[in-house]
């Protein structure tokens, strides 16, 4: 998968794209990164990237011949792949696991991160072809959500977990349920013990607890993610189970 950022602060990816999974998706191929500084594009002897909005007002608006400049490298680089270009803003479609699962499918694609107010409304126009959101909450700028897109998605690739099974069972994965508890050693801490079943060996029990846990968190933190797609998910026991486990919240 290709993936370019363009941003403001390109230090600020150093340790996030350096380190874990996003450094191993890198050095087995699996993922080709780059993160370019959008200033490089300005034309100025003092790389100047923003200046003041058309109308008055505060702040200071994101200019677009840097950024466009920067769209075109982009592409000239890659020709012929399809990179979908998208524009980290409150103003986008919220960020999902779903969303994730969509850009994960994709060739690749490009992150600009905005600052200050925004972006010029004429880039918008000729390159976004997409944006998101982390929610309803606005940051100092582009960066962060970008980071927390291209961590998601990358996740997923074919190949760039060492136990590709973790995506099976976590939380908002194909059962449309939360995760389940989980426990390691010691057997006891500080009072506390791992539940029995889990030190049986029963493998089809312990699967049918954490499927039971699963339905429980779901149901006393995050009851909108019981829809109707998730129910058919379920077998008829754990339908009626949810339902028993929905009654006793109300």
């Amino acid at each position: 998968m290709i993936v370019e950022i363009l941003t403001l602060f390109p230090e600020m990816f150093a340790g996030v794209v350096g380190s874990s999974i996003l450094a191993r998706a890198q050095e087995s191929g699996h993922l080709r990164l780059r993160v370019r500084d959008i200033r490089d594009f300005a034309t100025d002897k003092h790389r100047v990237a923003d200046d003041a909005p058309y109308g008055g007002g505060p702040g200071m608006v994101m200019k677009p011949e840097p950024i466009a400049a920067a769209f075109d490298a982009v592409e000239g680089d890659h020709r012929g792949v399809t990179l979908r270009r998208t524009y980290l803003s409150p103003e986008g479609r919220p960020w999902n696991q779903r969303l994730a699962e969509e850009y994960a499918a994709l060739p690749g694609f490009v992150l600009l991160c905005g600052h200050y107010e925004g972006i010029d409304e004429r880039v918008r126009d000729l390159y976004i072809d997409d944006e998101v959101s982390l929610g309803d909450f606005v940051l100092t700028g582009g960066e962060i959500p970008a980071m927390a897109v291209l961590d998601s998605v990358v996740r997923l690739l074919p190949g760039v977990l060492g136990n590709e099974e973790s995506l099976v069972s976590e939380s908002f994965g194909p059962s449309g349920l939360l995760d389940h508890p989980h426990y390691t050693r010691p057997a006891e801490f500080r009072g506390l013990k791992v539940p029995e079943i889990l030190l049986s060996g029963h493998h089809k029990r312990i699967e049918e607890w954490r499927r039971l846990e699963a339905l429980k968190r779901t149901v006393a933190r995050r009851p909108d993610l019981l829809t109707a797609e998730t129910r058919a998910r379920l077998t008829p026991a754990e339908r009626a189970l949810l339902d028993s486990l929905l009654d006793g919240a109300e």
